[in-house]
């Protein structure tokens, strides 16, 4: 085996760490002081953009509808999000964020640019062949970890 055969290894390997029991993997650390999950941050960072439900938040987050209740449930609990039911089916209950909740939604809307921009930063130091290279490589091999 080459040696970037082993690197690449070692680079799936350390993202399956870096991932284990987590939504999204972002680049540096969330600067909030508030103790929340990456999956909390995330539930608050789609409510700010539009108002879900239970079932429209594990879809998007590709979840279990229980994951997403008892990370709501906590979301409630510490005053961050509050339910409201649906004018035309009152079996149907939104959730929306509170004044508390937004400038940790904005937070980690801002991680999420952060993480785009650092991983554009690192495509810059490549040229476009080079570039045109490392997607192909990455198709690839999204393609064979899929079969």
């Amino acid at each position: 085996m080459s040696q970037l055969a082993h690197k690449i290894d070692s680079f799936l390997n350390e993202i399956i760490l870096k991932a284990e029991n987590q939504h999204e993997i972002l680049v540096g650390s969330c600067t909030s002081n508030v103790s929340l999950t990456n999956t909390q941050e995330h539930i608050l960072m789609l409510l700010a953009e539009e108002m879900l439900t239970n079932s429209d938040l594990a879809k998007k987050l590709n979840v279990s509808q229980a994951a997403v209740t008892k990370a709501v449930k906590s979301l409630i609990n510490q005053g961050m999000l509050e339910t409201f039911k649906d004018k035309k089916d009152a079996r149907v209950t939104f959730y929306r964020l509170t004044e508390l909740a937004q400038p940790i939604a904005d937070e980690h809307e801002h991680h999420h640019a952060h993480t785009l921009e650092t991983y554009q930063s690192l495509l810059d130091r490549f040229s476009q062949d080079e570039q045109q290279a490392i997607e192909k490589f990455l198709e690839a091999l999204v393609g064979e970890i899929g079969k």
